[in-house]
């Protein structure tokens, strides 16, 4: 929410800049006041908690910040420019007050403080959308003819409002104790921002050509259906889901083995799903670079170009992966040197190890920006 005219009732100007950039994808639009629509002004005064009262010059005035700063921080949560509509609330105050004192206090920068505002902006603005989307939609079908959908709304958030933030607030908490938990046990200050990850990207095969044959509907279904298989395999098995793309998925492992297990378990359960098409998955273990919950650098566009040759159905990983499975005795060094040691087990009457996966080298190939690349395919061993 930035401005171009900060005049204020009583007259004094504050001049600031026009943003220079698009208003980003997940912006909210406070333009159009609903005062044509009594229950849509009763519901926004019910999920805010507070009528409109400032405008954007006002706010930044009593909660003494600076028109600039305030621009910054509404801007990184993604709201619109409103010009000097009377839109904002109490909330809104006390909202750029925390975040300024916080700044003012030394524990965060200023342009942390504007990150904070943008990641929190851009997660809550998609937990919203897909509330709306796929939660309330279905719930507020009038019950009975004549009923509008905002007349069954306002009953049905009054119920849940308080539930949903609640539940919110358990879920960031616990997410927040597992971050904190992975950064503590960080060997060193660097290793907290570039760590050595596995990332792997698992993707549809086909995915294009069946956009051209499914309705809009199936479509949605069936990616729908995709991102939460994953998601929970991901989640289940120790795994950190990064993103998801529509047709492909993003995930970080803080090792090999865990990564390695999550691919395969992909492949198993979506090969077992005739309403999927084919997978494959690629892995790439290395130093990543992680802002805003994101991760990025070159083990992650490896991973990506992984992905883009393996065949379907199947999981490709680099050598730094394959290497890391065999350090730890997750995957023999060769099967050559596999079949060694069960002979030299049953010479000795030992146990011979025990491996979980099987590593088989490939053509080696080159790939676009990072040179000649030599896959290995990964398979569960069977022996």
């Amino acid at each position: 929410m930035t401005v171009d005219d900060t005049s204020s009732e009583s007259g004094s100007t504050e001049p600031v800049a026009s943003s220079p950039y698009p208003n980003p994808h997940h912006e909210v639009d406070h333009t159009a006041e609903p005062n044509n629509d009594p229950l849509a002004i009763r519901l926004e005064q019910l999920i805010l908690g507070a009528e409109r009262r400032y405008t954007p010059f006002q706010a930044a005035r009593t909660a003494g910040v600076s028109m600039e700063l305030a621009s910054r921080f509404w801007r990184a949560m993604g709201f619109a420019d409103i010009g000097q509509a009377k839109a904002l609330t109490e909330a809104d105050v006390l909202a750029l007050r925390r975040l300024a004192g916080l700044v003012e206090a030394g524990l965060l920068s200023e342009p942390m403080a504007v990150q904070v505002a943008r990641s929190t902006g851009q997660t809550t603005a998609r937990l919203a959308e897909w509330q709306i989307d796929s939660f309330l939609e279905g719930l507020t079908e009038p019950p009975e003819p004549g009923m509008t959908r905002t007349e069954v709304t306002y009953p049905l958030v009054e119920l849940l409002l308080p539930e949903l933030e609640e539940f919110l607030r358990y879920v960031w908490r616990r997410q927040l104790a597992a971050a904190t938990g992975r950064v503590v046990q960080a060997a060193d200050d660097e290793e907290m921002v570039d760590r050595r990850l596995a990332v792997g990207f698992a993707d549809l095969v086909g995915f294009t050509r069946l956009t051209r044959r499914l309705e809009e509907e199936e479509l949605g279904e069936l990616v729908e259906s995709f991102e939460t298989t994953c998601a929970d395999l991901v989640a289940a098995h120790g795994g950190r889901l990064i993103k998801t793309l529509g047709d492909e998925v993003l995930y970080a492992a803080d090792d090999a083995g865990t990564a390695a297990e999550i691919a395969l378990r992909l492949i198993e359960t979506l090969s077992n799903d005739e309403t999927m098409p084919a997978l494959r998955v690629g892995i790439a273990f290395g130093t990543v670079t992680t802002r805003m919950g994101d991760v990025f650098g070159t083990t992650v566009n490896l991973a990506s170009r992984l992905t883009s040759i393996a065949p379907k159905d199947t999981v490709l990983v680099d050598g730094a992966l394959a290497e890391e499975l065999s350090r730890t005795g997750d995957a023999p060094v060769s099967e050559a040197e596999a079949a060694a040691e069960a002979e030299r087990a049953e010479k000795t009457g030992d146990e011979p190890p025990s491996y979980r996966f099987a590593l088989q080298p490939m053509w080696q190939r080159p790939v676009r920006g990072l040179g000649v690349v030599e896959p290995w395919l990964l398979t569960r061993r069977t022996t």
